[in-house]
C-alpha cells in the first residue's frame, strides 16, 4: 500500500477480487493495463521554437465496450497517474452500468504557459499522433487542464483526418459541434445526487455541516447545489488557501467572487484556513474534491468528519481508510460518487451516434436515475457481504466486468 495513485488503485483491485471470488486468471488480466501508449511529437512555439512534447494514452479493460475518457495537460504527469486513472475508470463504468472500458491520458505540459494558438495546436497534435482513436475505439473527454474548447479542436481534427463528421469520437466538447447539455455540471451534479442520499440514508439533519476540498470544476458546482439546497458549507479551499464560516458560505456569491479574483481566498465574511487544517475541520461531511491522496497515513489519524464523499479521484489512500474504517467514519468511494461525468459522457456519444440530442432536463433526471441506482446497488453489496462500501463498488464492478471476459473466452 503507498500514496501511489496505482499502488491505491491496484490494492483495492486486489483487496476486492479476492473478497468476490474471482477467477485467478481474471485478477492477472485486470492488473495490468491492455495497452500502454507513448508518443512524442515537435510543435513550433509562437517565438518559432520548436518543442517537443510527451504524451501517453493508456488502455486499461475493454471487456465491457470500447475505451473512453479523461485527457489531461498537467506539468507533473506521470504513467504511474494514468494507469490508476485507467483503472479507476474501467470500475467506474462498470459501476455506473456504462457499456465501455477505462481509458485515460494526456501531454506533460503547463497549459497556462501556452498561449491560445499554441493550446490549440497542442490539442491538435495530441489527436493527430494519437495512435488509436475513433468513436468504436477510444474517446478522450476532459480533464484536469483540458475543457470542451480543447475537445472540440481534437474533434475538428480528427473529422480533418478521417474526412467525415464523427461527433461520438470525442467527448466532454461544446453543444454547438454536438456536445451535450449538462457536460460542465456532471461530476459535480452527480456527487451531489450522491450527497443527497447519503444524508437520507445515514441520518444526518438538513442542515448538516459540510467541508469541500477543491473548487474546481467539481468542488464549485457541487457546493453551489449544496447551498441552493440549504446545506451548510463551513469551508472550502482551493489551490491558493481556504476560508471558513461556522454560519456557513453562500457558495453561490462565492462563485461569483471566484470569477472576479481567480480565488476563493479573502471571500467576505470568512476567516483564512489551509488545505490541511479544512480537511481536520469537525464536519458532518468533508468532501475531498480535487487531487489524488489527500488523505493518507500522515493525517488519517486527525479526520474529526463523520462521513467523507470522494469527489475527486482517490483521495483517501489505502492506509488512511484502513484508519479510518477503524475510527467508524465511512467513505464514499470515488468510483460511485463521482462517476456522473462518466455517465454524462455516456449520454453524449449516445447522442452523437443517433443525432437525437437531449434537453437539460433530460439529462438532469437520467444523471439521478443512474447514478442513485447504482449507489443503492453498491448499499445493497456491503450490506450482504458485510464490507466496505469501496469493496462492495468494486466487487459489483468486477463481477461484471469477470462475467463479460469469460463469456468473450478471454480466459
Amino acid at each position: 500500500m503507498s500514496a501511489n495513485p496505482l499502488s491505491t488503485a491496484l490494492y483495492s483491485l486486489r483487496q476486492a477480487a479476492g473478497l468476490a471470488g474471482l477467477d485467478p486468471k481474471v485478477i492477472e488480466l485486470l492488473s495490468t493495463p491492455k495497452r500502454t501508449m507513448e508518443f512524442t511529437f515537435p510543435m513550433r512555439m509562437d517565438n518559432g521554437e520548436v518543442r517537443i512534447f510527451t504524451a501517453y494514452r493508456v488502455h486499461w479493460c475493454d471487456a465491457l465496450g470500447g475505451f473512453k475518457d479523461g485527457t489531461r495537460f498537467t506539468e507533473n504527469l506521470t504513467l504511474d497517474e494514468l494507469k490508476a486513472l485507467a483503472l479507476w475508470m474501467t470500475i467506474k463504468h462498470s459501476v455506473g452500468g456504462i457499456p465501455a472500458g477505462g481509458g485515460k491520458g494526456g501531454i506533460v505540459v503547463n497549459p497556462e504557459d501556452l498561449s491560445e494558438w499554441e493550446l490549440e495546436r497542442l490539442s491538435r497534435n495530441y489527436m493527430r499522433h494519437l495512435p488509436m482513436k475513433g468513436a468504436w475505439v477510444d474517446v478522450p473527454g476532459a480533464d484536469i487542464g483540458t475543457s470542451e474548447k480543447t475537445q472540440g479542436w481534437m474533434l475538428d481534427e480528427y473529422e480533418s483526418i478521417i474526412g467525415f463528421h464523427s461527433p461520438a469520437a470525442v467527448n466532454d466538447k461544446p453543444t454547438a459541434v454536438s456536445g451535450t447539455l449538462g457536460t460542465d455540471e456532471a461530476t459535480g451534479l452527480g456527487v451531489y445526487f450522491v450527497f443527497e442520499q447519503v444524508v437520507k440514508d445515514f441520518g444526518f439533519e438538513k442542515n448538516c455541516s459540510v467541508a469541500v476540498q477543491g473548487f474546481g470544476k467539481v468542488g464549485s458546482i457541487l457546493a453551489k447545489y449544496l447551498t441552493e439546497n440549504g446545506y451548510k458549507v463551513i469551508a472550502v479551499s482551493d489551490v491558493y488557501g481556504g476560508i471558513f464560516s461556522a454560519n456557513g458560505i453562500d457558495c453561490i456569491k462565492l462563485n461569483e467572487h471566484l470569477s472576479k479574483t481567480g480565488s476563493v481566498v479573502d471571500f467576505p465574511g470568512t476567516e483564512p484556513v489551509s488545505n490541511d487544517d479544512l480537511l481536520e475541520q469537525e464536519v458532518d461531511v468533508l468532501i475531498p474534491a480535487a487531487v489524488q491522496s489527500v488523505i493518507n497515513e500522515d493525517n488519517a489519524s486527525r479526520i474529526k468528519a463523520k462521513m467523507i464523499i470522494e469527489a475527486a479521484n482517490g483521495p483517501v489512500t489505502s492506509e488512511a481508510e484502513e484508519e479510518l474504517r477503524a475510527k467508524n467514519i465511512p467513505v464514499i468511494p470515488d468510483v460511485a460518487s463521482n462517476v456522473g461525468g462518466a455517465i454524462v459522457c455516456h449520454f453524449e456519444r449516445i447522442q452523437g451516434l443517433t443525432d437525437e440530442y437531449w434537453d437539460i432536463a433530460r439529462v438532469r433526471s437520467q444523471l439521478k436515475d443512474w447514478i442513485t441506482r447504482a449507489y443503492h446497488q453498491m448499499l445493497a453489496t456491503a450490506a450482504d457481504k458485510k464490507v466496505s462500501l469501496r469493496m462492495a463498488a468494486w466487487i459489483n464492478a468486477l463481477l461484471k466486468i469477470e462475467a463479460s471476459v469469460k463469456k468473450r473466452g478471454w480466459v
